[in-house]
């Protein structure tokens, strides 16, 4: 057994991480669902015709969102002005064999699901190796 010293450094970051809360960080969630590989990511309040771009490439998915929210409120005695923004994104590597040209998205609820067919999990292929004698 071998002990491994970390920086201090390192904790801090990996804090954020494991807990979401680094900025422009996007949650999803990954199963498959028989042969297809679902990735839902929670997007609440965006506009996915203005606000979603999803890609594939290279055998990695890439999901980026733009929020921007305003709400005013006037009233007699005050106005109040409130407003959300920030962009996040993900990156996911899909399994071998999936059909990067057969993705299909969808946006309902504040949910983006993405689907990629064909990511069926195969054993790799076994070489047998000629051991010859020197």
């Amino acid at each position: 057994m071998a002990l491994v010293r970390r920086d201090r450094g390192d904790w801090p970051d990996l804090f954020r991480r494991f807990f979401d809360m680094e900025p422009g960080w996007l949650r999803v969630e990954e199963f498959r669902d028989g042969d297809t590989e679902v990735v839902r990511a929670e997007l609440p309040g965006i506009d996915p015709d203005k606000d979603i771009e999803v890609s594939v490439s290279d055998g990695v998915l890439h999901i980026s969102a733009h929020r921007e929210e305003k709400s005013e409120q006037k009233a007699k005695d005050g106005y109040t002005s409130e407003f959300r923004y920030g962009s996040f994104s993900r990156s996911i590597p899909l399994p071998p064999g999936a059909d990067e040209n057969e993705v299909k998205a969808t946006y309902s609820d504040g949910v983006l699901e993405v689907r990629v067919p064909g990511g069926k999990e195969s054993k790799p292929e076994v070489t047998k190796i000629q051991v010859s004698r020197g």
